[in-house]
């Protein structure tokens, strides 16, 4: 019978070690990726969190949606710019492929009725003629409908997946986040709500 030395218990333990740390990137990637689907899950996805509340929207520009038009004349696309011109406004990104934006839209041209805001579409890698279609046959509450074929600008935005709203303050400022598709709910407890604390903050202001 023989019997192990020390060396090679030593030798066995940096072995187990080392595999340790070759799974931990993955280990706390999957825990990572579980708190975020919990979250996206649990009813309430607008919990998730968001570092740009507060912050100036990032400095992107969204190319008009080619061919796109409103009574003969060319919907523009928009510049974070445009958001910083003293009016409150929202910015919504959607994609004519994601089935949550088809369900929410009619609440989209709802929140436009109801508040008066402007929203700023983002259509998100996207093909042109399928957004277009989108619009066509859902109807176009957009102020300005610009696009994001590549999802970089969206990455700027900490944009999670289709849909997701932003308020905007007259300042260029993102005041509220939205996660997932609105709802008649969040319409009135949230979208609704966080428009008008913009408002009332920018007519406070000195």
């Amino acid at each position: 019978m023989s019997i192990s030395s020390g060396n090679e218990k030593d030798t066995s333990t940096a072995r187990a070690g080392g595999r340790s740390w070759v799974f931990a990137p993955l280990i706390i990637f999957v825990v990572m990726a579980g708190l975020f689907a919990f979250a996206l899950t649990s009813g309430d996805p607008s919990k998730l969190p968001s570092a740009l509340i507060g912050r100036a929207v990032p400095q992107t520009d969204f190319p008009a949606l080619e061919g796109l038009l409103d009574n003969g004349q060319a919907v523009s696309g928009f510049h974070a710019a445009d958001l910083a011109k003293g009016r409150v406004s929202v910015v919504n990104f959607w994609a004519s492929w994601c089935g949550p934006c088809i369900e929410e839209h009619p609440l989209l041209i709802a929140l436009k009725a109801r508040s008066g805001v402007d929203i700023y579409g983002v259509n998100y890698k996207d093909q042109p003629k399928a957004g277009r279609r989108f619009l066509g046959r859902y109807g176009n509450p957009f102020t300005a409908v610009g696009t994001d074929r590549a999802g970089r600008n969206a990455i700027e935005w900490g944009v999670y997946g289709m849909p997701e709203t932003f308020v905007i303050d007259g300042a260029g400022r993102i005041a509220f986040k939205h996660v997932g598709p609105i709802s008649e709910e969040s319409l009135k407890s949230k979208l609704l709500p966080a428009i008008e604390a913009a408002r009332a903050a920018k007519s406070s202001s000195p």
